[in-house]
């Protein structure tokens, strides 16, 4: 603010560095200075160098100093709009700008049922999810006509709210039946449930203390990317893991993560590794990371200090089975180095978006072989095989 102080000190007309002109408002109109010009907003001041009267006129910002002192400006109108006018525009939006992303059913609690058009899958813009992050959500894969480990994540999201202090808009069985309900209006057999708990819409304060009340929405969609299960790189985050209490709660504030996944991409990796305050191997951006040490021996990262992945948990338990085998002599949680994960015989990354997926390289560091390895295989097989024909524990069948 140093170099508008001094423009606002004196009038327009003592500061030799504001050139005067006419322009077609006023034979005596004093242009902005460029340093107060290139704040966008298109400010024009009158009436002989005071600050009086003043217009403000929208107008398209110019990078370029030069368009701005040559006196051309851009002006536009900004429609006014009726609600239907309004709506007829989000359909379009909706149908110009298609994703990798189907979006299928919709339930929100402020309209207090589920819509199947995606141009009303919408939230308030004064909804503290929106504007303060103060919001939890979680995931459900569906998988042939059921829903896999929803109350696992079920759990996981009224744990998160409780920490988040947000007190839920319904009772545990009630969510679930939204839940599941939500699931059947969008036909959809293979897909994602993704679901949010907010302190809800009220004001743009940074107290919940105005708020209506909690907010619960859900979605179910359809991810065209095509998967793969090719090994990939990985980078040390150089981005600040989030504090304990932040990281095991699963909040909508994931500025960190997506900085991290940037990084990483832009370093031609997949995903970047967070350490954390000692040093130990953490997290991904999304996912959980475990190795195969060289004594077969699956190792996986506390979850004290991360967050506590139904997949990864889930590993951790269908993971026995190749002990059974001998495929496996152990599983153990604890503290992890990142000279034993970077000398493991594999190294996987754990999700419910990519499940189990190899690493083949952290840095500049080869993991094993280079190769996708066995082990990594067979878990991804298991949880597979898991999510298809699984125990009623972890398979809730989806009413069509």
């Amino acid at each position: 603010m140093a170099s508008l102080s001094i423009y606002l000190i004196k009038p327009i007309s003592q500061n030799p560095k504001i050139p005067l002109r006419a322009s077609d408002d006023s034979h005596n109109s004093k242009m902005i200075p460029p340093t107060i010009s290139s704040l966008g907003f298109g400010f024009r001041f009158f009436q002989h160098g005071s600050f009086e009267n003043m217009r403000i006129k929208f107008r398209s910002s110019f990078k370029n100093e030069a368009l701005v002192d040559s006196g051309i400006n851009q002006t536009f109108d900004v429609p006014l709009l009726t609600s239907s006018e309004a709506i007829e525009r989000l359909k379009s939006h909706r149908e110009n700008h298609k994703g990798k992303q189907q979006f299928l059913a919709m339930y929100s609690s402020i309209f207090g049922g589920i819509t199947t058009d995606p141009a009303a899958m919408v939230i308030p813009i004064d909804d503290h999810m929106v504007h303060r992050g103060h919001a939890v959500f979680d995931t459900a894969a569906i998988m042939d006509g059921y829903l896999y480990e929803l109350d696992q994540h079920l759990n996981r999201i009224l744990r998160s709210a409780a920490m988040a202090k947000i007190n839920p808009p319904f009772d545990r069985e009630t969510i679930r039946r939204i839940l599941i309900q939500t699931a059947s209006a969008s036909k959809c057999r293979n897909g994602s449930l993704k679901y949010w708990l907010s302190v809800g819409p009220g004001d743009f304060q940074l107290s919940p203390s105005g708020c209506n009340q909690p907010t619960f929405y859900a979605v179910v969609y359809q991810d065209q990317s095509p998967s793969s299960s090719k090994g990939i790189k990985v980078i040390t985050s150089s981005i600040p893991i989030k504090p304990p209490q932040f990281a095991t709660t699963k909040s909508v504030n994931y500025l960190p993560n997506v900085l991290s996944k940037m990084e990483a991409e832009e370093k031609g990796a997949f995903a970047a590794i967070w350490l954390d305050n000692e040093g130990f191997i953490a997290e991904g951006p999304n996912m959980n990371v475990a190795f195969v040490t060289r004594e077969k021996e699956l190792l996986m990262p506390h979850f004290d200090k991360i967050l506590s992945g139904c997949t990864a948990n889930r590993v951790l338990v269908l993971a026995e089975q190749l002990v059974s085998e001998g495929k496996l002599q152990g599983v153990r949680v604890g503290n992890v180095t990142v000279e034993e994960g970077k000398k493991a015989s594999e190294m996987m990354l754990l999700g419910s978006g990519i499940l189990a997926l190899p690493v083949l390289q952290w840095d500049d560091q080869v993991i094993g072989d280079g190769r996708e390895g066995s082990v990594t295989q067979a878990l991804l097989n298991l949880i597979i095989e898991d999510m298809k024909s699984g125990p009623p524990l972890v398979r809730v069948p989806i009413p069509y």
